[in-house]
């Protein structure tokens, strides 16, 4: 009996703990089941949201880490962290998913697929059995869309440089610039004219206006502004008079900032004349009285300071408050000759951080006096001299934008030195060693007008081009290249019934060049010529598109683009896309790339298409794909200016 007992507590032992843990769970499987059943459904239930929230808006649900679901406003969002209710723990990761070069998904290396992510969604529960559930999956953008451009509006919303936008079928091209204008050829590229109310003196001009001082004297227009009206090309533009302002005076030169207009006029009081001109009609808003008591001769104003030449004087005047100048200092030009010297055309400019007047003068030895501005105009020290005149009067200036150069006429006169135009190198650093006497600037080139005595003057640096208008002669309209600085040389010129007064050079909005030309003829004084390369096309150009803000952050996938390369052009293509700046598109900076992520490359054709894949990542601050801005830059380029390379249209695909 004892052995039998033992024998059977040993079955017991083994029987009882199997027994009582199916018992056990036995007892539990219904709950457990009903806690799985739940937490399958919450599964579901999560999944289905999550692609929910990518569907409406990929920005909410992309960005990588751990969250859990709630409701806001009706609909299902993520919020930080895993979250416990009603006994079951919900965690979503969302994580990155990189790429190798065949573009299959890898664990370690390879490329960041910003368009891709991985979500692992985990239920859990600890009752009645600690226990889990998972699902691992991938979601990608597929709310595809496309941005195209095609029509001429399109085209000449971007930057056209030497390039232009033309009519192709029902919709736009861009091509390289110039159409048949030519600089040289001048006869035969006067585009429109207007008649003016009277003789002009002198001219100024900004896209879409010019501005004319007039007047002899007597009672009359002593100002005008015209409006320049330029269609998409290939239209011409036209002008239009806007309004006049009458006075008894004589206009000699005229400045505008588009609101105002600053007029220097004859007169022994109130010798310049302040006009509103944001409104017609003009009004009067000030007057100054110069101190010399004699006419004024230029005008020129830059940074809140007027500059006004009258006598043998350049005056400077704080007009921060326009209805109150306050004149700040005065300097006389150096070493009058003979006959009255005088200070004629002034010009103010930044050179090297410093605030220049450069002033043309008649009369003096130095014909060109350059002037270091300081203390707000109350010190004008004299930096540099060019030994350019004697008796002669300078009827023209003009600087380069980097301050290096002057441009300047001087009239027939009297004395050693011929009539014409004169390239001056200002470039000497100031002072000199050998203060406190003044650089001696050199003369570079000069160029002779012949029997035109010269009036007016204007230069086109970036086409290497000066135009001179004058009185005599048989070309009162002359161009002269200065391509080769050492050596101006005439290249085209317009033979007028009457003197030429003045001229101006301006680059319209789609980078067309012009020239505006007044004459004392009795009627279409004022002339629009149309300037250019030479040749039909130019020989390389750019194309930077108008920027595209989808409103969101996009990821930018590729694009294609309809070109036309014929034999001896070429055309190439970059892309960009950017993050806003404060929210917004306008002023983004952008880094356009090629196919190898870099600014030194270039897509190009295959066949009559550009096509590609917009290279997605962040190569520096300015170029991030996904990104909210886009644009795109396209060179075109020919060997034979008779031919063009040609875009047509051009598609980008992003998703949401």
């Amino acid at each position: 009996m004892l052995v039998e007992l033992i024998m059977a507590i040993g079955i017991a032992a083994v029987i009882l703990p199997a027994l009582l843990t199916g018992l056990y769970a036995s007892s539990n499987s219904k709950p457990q089941q009903q806690q799985r059943a739940q937490a399958v459904a919450l599964l579901q239930q999560t999944e289905a949201a999550i692609r929910s929230i990518k569907s409406s808006s990929w920005s909410t649900f992309s960005n990588d880490g751990t969250y859990h679901l709630v409701i806001s406003a009706n609909q299902w969002t993520l919020a930080a962290n895993a979250k416990t209710t009603n006994g079951f723990t919900q965690a979503v990761v969302i994580s990155d998913i990189y790429r190798n070069s065949s573009d299959a998904i890898v664990s370690t290396g390879g490329t960041l697929d910003p368009s891709t992510k991985q979500v692992t969604i985990t239920i859990s529960w600890s009752q009645p059995m600690s226990t889990s559930i998972s699902d691992s999956f991938l979601l990608a953008r597929t709310t595809d869309f496309t941005y195209t451009q095609q029509t001429q509006s399109d085209f000449s919303a971007g930057t056209l440089s030497s390039t232009q936008v033309q009519p192709y079928n029902s919709n736009g091209q861009v091509e390289l610039g110039a159409g048949n204008a030519n600089w040289c050829t001048p006869q035969n590229s006067i585009v429109n004219t207007l008649t003016l109310p009277t003789t002009g003196n002198s001219i100024t001009a900004a896209t879409g206006s010019a501005y004319i001082g007039m007047g002899n004297g007597t009672n009359g227009p002593v100002f005008a502004k015209v409006a320049i009206n330029t269609p998409l090309p290939p239209g011409s533009p036209s002008a239009s008079l806007v309004a006049t302002y009458t006075a008894t005076a004589q206009t000699n030169a005229v400045y505008s900032d588009g609101t105002y207009a600053y007029l220097a006029v004859n007169g022994a009081t109130n010798q310049v004349v302040i006009l509103k001109i944001s409104s017609t009609p003009y009004t009067l808003t000030k007057t100054i009285t110069l101190p010399s008591g004699t006419n004024a001769n230029g005008i020129y104003v830059f940074q809140g300071l007027l500059y006004v030449t009258s006598s043998n004087i350049l005056y400077v005047y704080n007009i921060s408050n326009i209805t109150s100048p306050v004149l700040e200092g005065s300097v006389q030009m150096w070493l009058g000759t003979g006959n009255t010297p005088l200070a004629k055309q002034v010009i103010a400019q930044t050179y090297n951080g410093n605030i220049y007047a450069l002033v043309g003068t008649a009369n003096t030895l130095f014909g060109l006096q350059k002037f270091l501005v300081t203390s707000g105009g109350a010190s004008l020290q004299l930096v540099g001299v060019s030994n350019l005149s004697w008796q002669q009067a300078s009827e023209g200036l003009a600087v380069s934008p980097d301050g290096t150069r002057a441009y300047i006429a001087f009239d027939q006169g009297a004395g050693p030195f011929s009539k014409g135009f004169f390239i001056v190198d200002t470039s000497p650093a100031d002072p000199p060693s050998w203060w406190p006497f003044p650089n001696w600037y050199s003369i570079i080139g000069t160029y002779n007008g012949g029997n035109t005595d010269p009036d007016g003057m204007a230069v086109m640096t970036a086409y290497n081009k000066a135009l001179l208008v004058g009185s005599g002669g048989s070309d009162q309209y002359q161009v002269i290249d200065i391509s080769n600085e050492d050596d101006p040389v005439y290249c085209g010129g317009l033979a007028l019934s009457s003197a030429a007064t003045g001229v101006t050079g301006i680059t319209d909005q789609y980078n067309n060049v012009y020239s505006y030309l007044i004459d004392g003829e009795s009627k279409n004084q004022f002339k629009i010529i149309e300037g250019g390369n030479g040749g039909t096309y130019a020989a390389t150009g750019t194309f930077v598109s108008s920027t595209f803000n989808p409103g969101y952050s996009a990821a930018y996938n590729y694009f294609s683009a309809s070109v036309n390369q014929p034999a001896n052009t070429t055309i190439e293509l970059q892309v960009a896309s950017a993050p806003p700046l404060n929210g917004s598109c306008t002023g983004a900076s952008f880094n356009y790339i090629g196919p190898d992520d870099t600014s030194n490359t270039y897509f190009t054709p295959n066949g009559s298409t550009i096509s590609g894949t917009v290279p997605f990542g962040t190569y520096n601050t300015t170029y991030q794909n996904p990104g909210q801005c886009f644009s795109y830059k396209v060179l075109l380029s020919t060997t034979n200016t008779s031919v063009t390379p040609s875009l047509y249209s051009m598609t980008v695909n992003y998703s949401q």
